[in-house]
């Protein structure tokens, strides 16, 4: 997979790793770049296309799917991120809403187009999916619960050709972590490395200093054999059914 002239779906687009990204395709030569935003969006360059996108609006979802008539990439960025304690389960409703049912419905909407194109997904989820931060307990369920969805997915869809990708991003300097002073990789940069792995045919993405550290461990690790594994009996079993 490379990116040039191809067609891109970013969404939650307008600002931070999702504003990044759109500008990172554009630099490698994508031939449409569909920027899917809440709120209205314009970009100066002719081949960015704004797509009214609330991934928790089912109406909006297939209204925006409707409007893209070929799509290679899809990369679903839009989340919600809030401190809390696990004591609101609105909270932690939300964040599942958002994180979780709301990367399924985009999936679901865009996969036939991704299934003609042979295309790729990429997830773009966080290190909390694999290690909880306690102070922002919800979020971290919802992307562990979206990188299981991820692993599943990626069983399921190979064989019809579409590639699924999981981005275990660290620290990045957004609004989303305004209130941790800890050192921060910058959107470009992370938007360059996830775009770089995927043209490397990686599956699980780690795009900063602080996730490549842990790269290498958890590529060769018993959690990543497991997967593994297990997508190779799914696959059989979806083979002789």
């Amino acid at each position: 997979m490379t990116i040039e002239s191809k067609t891109v779906l970013v969404t939650g687009a307008n600002r931070g790793i999702g504003q990044a990204l759109v500008t990172e395709a554009l630099r490698r030569g994508a031939a449409r770049v569909y920027a899917g935003t809440r709120r209205p969006y314009t970009h100066p360059d002719p081949r960015v296309t704004s797509l009214a996108l609330d991934i928790t609006d089912d109406g909006q979802v297939r209204a925006a799917a409707a409007q893209v008539e070929s799509l290679d990439v899809l990369v679903n960025n839009a989340g919600v991120f809030m401190f809390d304690d696990l004591s609101d389960r609105e909270a932690l409703e939300r964040h599942l809403a958002v994180n979780l049912f709301g990367t399924y419905g985009v999936i679901q909407a865009f996969l036939p187009l991704l299934t003609r194109s042979k295309g790729t997904i990429v997830n773009n989820l966080s290190l909390a999916a694999v290690a909880a931060l306690p102070l922002t307990p919800a979020y971290a369920v919802s992307k562990a619960a979206a990188l299981s969805l991820t692993q599943s997915l990626r069983a399921l869809l190979a064989g019809r050709g579409v590639r699924v990708h999981a981005v275990l991003t660290g620290p990045v300097d957004t609004d989303m972590t305004r209130g941790f002073d800890i050192p921060k990789a910058s959107p470009e940069s992370v938007a360059r490395a996830i775009f770089d792995a995927v043209e490397n045919d990686e599956e699980d993405i780690f795009p900063d200093p602080m996730s490549a550290s842990l790269a290498d461990s958890w590529r060769s690790g018993p959690v990543k054999a497991l997967e593994r594994e297990n997508a190779a009996i799914a696959q059989a079993a979806l083979a002789g059914a």
